[in-house]
């Protein structure tokens, strides 16, 4: 009868780094549609926790598929944010233009106003538009 292998005292199982690769994929995945900045930094974290799990588990002779899934979502997460982190910082003064005005608007005109101020000023800054092109579907 063979006895089952225990992991020395104080050390997770590797399959418990598989799952915290996923569960801090998932986590800035999340986290990068709230606050984009940091969810590039927490899927940078999740990236090299599940790199490292992917090796830990490998070495173990387990099967790294979610470990493996973890590093694709981390990777997916950090891209989308740092291209909400690139598309914020180059629309920065447009943004902050349209944040001043939205809150001195009182009226829903006026409000209506700053949203069409925003599309008129984000379509000088991008070549390829042409006046009246860019219109949000859902004021932002």
């Amino acid at each position: 009868m063979a006895t089952p292998v225990q992991s020395p005292t104080g050390q997770r199982p590797p399959e418990a780094a598989g799952r915290r690769a996923m569960l801090y994929a998932f986590l800035a995945l999340v986290v990068t549609f709230l606050l984009p900045v940091g969810g590039l930094v927490l899927g940078l974290i999740a990236l090299v926790i599940g790199i490292r799990a992917v090796g830990l588990l490998r070495r173990a002779g387990k099967p790294a598929t979610v470990a493996i899934v973890g590093v694709v979502i981390s990777s997916v997460a950090s891209f989308i944010a740092v291209g909400t982190t690139g598309l914020q910082l180059y629309f920065a003064s447009e943004l902050s233009t349209y944040t001043e005005c939205k809150i001195g608007a009182g009226t829903v005109a006026a409000q209506s106003d700053c949203v069409e101020r925003l599309e008129r000023s984000m379509e000088q800054r991008v070549p390829f538009l042409r006046p009246g092109e860019l219109q949000f579907p859902i004021a932002p």
